[in-house]
């Protein structure tokens, strides 16, 4: 994901203490968001029935706009998934400047 001018990070309804001892223990190179209230995960539809947020991935452009979401994650792809959009997105872009 280097390879492209997009900023990313994760976000997740557990409490920042939570997510800091994730993040150290994967050793990740980018942020997990916290949304303990689950404020978030109400305004972008993600929280399932169980109080727990479903995996998704929004694509969202420099414009503020939803580009693309993932809703079929799956942590075993997810890197080459992303590229593969990302890819896609940039595409569709270069043929369409105004975005």
């Amino acid at each position: 994901m280097r390879g492209f001018d997009v900023k990313y990070f994760a976000a997740s309804v557990d409490a920042p203490e939570v997510n800091a001892r994730f993040a150290k223990s994967l050793e990740l190179d980018f942020p997990i968001l916290s949304d303990p209230t689950k404020t978030v995960a109400r305004a972008y539809r993600v929280l399932a029935p169980s109080g727990y947020a479903s995996r998704r991935t929004f694509y969202i452009g420099v414009d503020g706009h939803i580009q693309a979401i993932d809703t079929n994650v799956s942590a075993g792809s997810h890197g080459q998934d992303i590229v593969k959009q990302l890819s896609m997105l940039k595409s569709q872009s270069a043929g369409n400047p105004e975005r």
